[in-house]
């Protein structure tokens, strides 16, 4: 059978098949906007669509056209693979999707309309803590430890051109746990190690702060890395500029927000501890002079 559909073939089909499912698999919300009439929807990304499809179509032998956006969007194929592995035979994409019912002036029914996209922010916003978090991870040959580092308080800056414009963020380094050793005695161990003067040094330095100077934008699909960040990392009461990549966008609530990974090579700030590059042996006491800090970041909503 032929993966598509046409229009004009489904009007045929439409006349000749007494049973005849169109299913929509995308977004209940997209689906409330506009779709085809006598269609169903459940969304193809929900870890349930097989079961809810089944419970729908309980005969994988009568026909089903499944409609997606069309174009490059490709939620109508994967539903197609999903639906033939399920054994449904008799399944076909609508060639065009949407886009190409639309085009043909045909009607689609709206049970509510379209959501209005967030809008870009302007000017400076404080950084939600609860909803923002620093996760970091370190290495040496064999072995690794993580754990989370607490953000004091922050806030980003936004223009009319979208990205972050600038921003600050300043770390709680006296609040430095691990993860993977908690609730055990090597816990406190290694915490004690990484505020003393061996890494951190958190007696006189206690706080970390990144500054951001510039972002640009290098994409526009979401879920990419579509900002590259600038700015100054002040560590140690040494200052570096360091350059990284993160991908920025909305919440499901409209909130503006940020991740970012970011590798830091700890002896740029003066940290040594351990470092191959700096002691001729170390044996066990070799750490890797990189390490990472997932970085996210979720501004508060306006008042």
């Amino acid at each position: 059978m032929n993966p598509l559909i046409t229009l004009p073939e489904l009007a045929q089909l439409t006349e000749t098949q007494e049973t005849l499912h169109v299913l929509d698999v995308r977004l209940a919300e997209d689906f409330a906007s506009g779709h085809l009439p006598d269609s169903i929807n459940h969304c193809v990304f929900e870890v349930v669509f097989l079961e809810k499809v089944r419970q729908a179509i309980p005969d994988q032998t009568q026909p089903v056209i499944v409609v997606g956006w069309g174009g490059v969007s490709l939620e109508a194929e994967v539903a197609l693979e999903k639906l033939q592995r399920a054994g449904f035979t008799a399944a076909q994409i609508l060639q065009g999707g949407i886009e190409a019912w639309k085009a043909a002036g045909l009607t689609l029914d709206v049970v509510a309309p379209e959501p209005t996209p967030p809008a870009w922010p302007l000017g400076r916003r404080q950084l939600d803590l609860d909803k923002s978090s620093v996760e970091w991870l370190g290495r040496n040959l064999l072995s690794k430890h993580w754990g989370l580092l607490p953000i004091a308080a922050g806030y980003l800056d936004f223009d009319e051109s979208g990205p972050v414009c600038g921003g600050r963020v300043e770390f709680n380094l006296q609040g430095l746990t691990c993860t993977d050793l908690a609730g055990t005695p090597l816990h406190d161990v290694l915490i004690h190690h990484l505020l003393s003067d061996d890494f951190f040094d958190v007696a006189r330095f206690p706080q970390a702060v990144l500054e951001i100077t510039q972002s640009t934008r290098i994409a526009e699909t979401p879920g990419s890395l579509n900002l590259e960040v600038r700015g100054d990392l002040t560590l140690r009461g040494v200052t570096q500029s360091i350059c990284f990549l993160a991908s920025a966008g909305f919440t499901p609530e409209g909130l503006r927000a940020a991740q970012a990974a970011l590798a830091i090579d700890r002896t740029r700030w003066g940290i040594t501890y351990g470092s191959g590059k700096l002691f001729r042996k170390l044996a066990g006491h070799l750490v890797n002079d990189r390490f990472e800090l997932q970085v996210k970041l979720v501004v508060k909503a306006e008042a």
